[in-house]
């Protein structure tokens, strides 16, 4: 296996203009689109708290996607913590 596929989680904490400007729904279609699992749910401080699973080339495919200029709303900072897989997540949900 090479490091590409290895599964692990990450999460990803989005500070900037991402709440109620359907970031979460994007985010859920970025992964979905990478086979991922995971969630993105909105903090009570404004930021979006993104957690994925799957292999580590996609969760860094979806990690550019959420610095990229593309997101809905407008992402000022990523913060990223990378870890093991739980396997704890079934699809992806937005909450």
């Amino acid at each position: 296996m090479s490091d590409g596929d290895e599964v692990v989680r990450l999460t990803a904490w989005v500070r900037g203009k991402v709440q109620g400007v359907g970031f979460r729904w994007w985010t859920r279609a970025r992964a979905l689109e990478s086979e991922l699992v995971g969630a993105a749910t909105n903090l009570s401080d404004g930021r979006v708290e993104v957690v994925a699973e799957g292999s580590r080339a996609d969760c860094e495919r979806l990690l550019e996607h959420l610095k990229g200029g593309g997101t809905p709303g407008r992402v000022d900072s990523v913060v990223e913590r990378w870890g093991p897989s739980r396997g704890t997540f079934t699809g992806f949900i937005e909450r």
